[in-house]
């Protein structure tokens, strides 16, 4: 898996790492770093800290998990929030940075990594969504390490105020919940139903692309906008290993997630993006929230799956990429 958002407790994640928001000093404060000392054996941990000594601020050190199912935890430290006139964005950068750069000296092959700075730090949740997102992507675009971002309860991540202030209108207007799909029932199944073509094609675009197969279809695509095979895996959120399986054709189709994925990283507009699902046997369906919630990313020209896929988690969808 490469990158998903979960909602867990970040210190029975079972993965390689975590990573704890740290004091900077060697002793343990409220939340997160608590939680973990508490999880992981406070009296072994905390003499690990005394013999670290103390961390500088956008900076991270790397310890055993002692009693946790992960091996290691990476102990970083971030700082307040200040309004944003002193230099507290580049600081959590830094972490974000920091952590990876250990994760990848330690060959960390699964990571879990909570919201940093958007607790007791008091950061916006907005500023520290982006900031994730960002940092998290272009690791991501380099790496093949699985990272997690791991978020406690439904308040820890708020997408729509703060990113799309109309997504949920938009979704209000669009889908099609299952109360009222019986009114569609009668004349026709609108939910499989083929998809339609919403503007003009040139024949000639419709005609050479007829007998395509949906990876055929996806590599025409990416040749006409000039991305090479590990830029689509990349920007599809897709396991390499899964990528590999449909290009051969092992895997001949794929599941809707990943299709719309593929959708997303060549920057469909709704009409190829039709297309493409079609060679699959896929639509999109006004009776599916997923299908909905990235038909409005695609019409808003927002090709960021990251940011997708905050939207989808945060309205229980499945995410895009990630499996086929």
């Amino acid at each position: 898996m490469p990158f998903q958002i979960v909602r867990n407790d970040i210190t029975k994640m079972q993965v390689d790492a975590i990573v704890n928001t740290a004091n900077p000093m060697p002793e343990y404060g409220a939340g997160i770093d608590s939680a973990v000392y508490e999880a992981a054996g406070k009296d072994k941990l905390l003499a690990k800290r005394h013999e670290i000594g103390a961390i500088d601020r956008g900076t991270s050190v790397i310890t055993d998990g002692y009693n946790l199912p992960a091996k290691f935890i990476i102990h970083t430290v971030g700082t307040a929030w200040k309004g944003g006139k002193a230099g507290e964005e580049d600081i959590i950068r830094k972490c974000y940075r920091s952590v990876f750069d250990l994760a990848v000296n330690n060959n960390i092959s699964s990571l879990a990594i909570p919201l940093l700075a958007s607790g007791s730090y008091g950061f916006p949740k907005g500023i520290a969504l982006r900031i994730a997102l960002s940092e998290i992507e272009a690791f991501m675009s380099e790496s093949d390490m699985d990272v997690y971002l791991v978020v406690f309860d439904e308040k820890s991540v708020s997408l729509s105020s703060e990113f799309y202030g109309d997504i949920d209108e938009y979704i209000n207007d669009n889908y099609v919940d299952e109360k009222n799909q019986e009114e569609y029932s009668d004349s026709f199944d609108l939910c499989l139903s083929a998809p339609i073509l919403d503007v003009e094609r040139s024949l000639d675009d419709v005609v050479n692309n007829l007998d395509k197969t949906f990876m055929e279809l996806v590599f025409s695509f990416a040749d006409a906008k000039g991305l090479t095979d590990v830029e689509v895996q990349k920007k599809a959120n897709l396991d390499r290993k899964a990528f590999s399986k449909l290009k051969c054709g092992t895997t001949k189709n794929p599941s809707k997630s990943t299709a719309l994925a593929l959708a997303v990283a060549l920057e469909l507009d709704l009409d190829d993006t039709k297309d493409l699902l079609s060679r699959a046997g896929l639509a999109l369906s006004p009776c599916s929230k997923q299908d909905v919630i990235v038909q409005y990313f695609i019409e808003k020209k927002a090709f960021d799956i990251y940011e997708i896929n905050l939207a989808l988690f945060e309205h229980g969808e499945q995410l895009l990429g990630t499996q086929v």
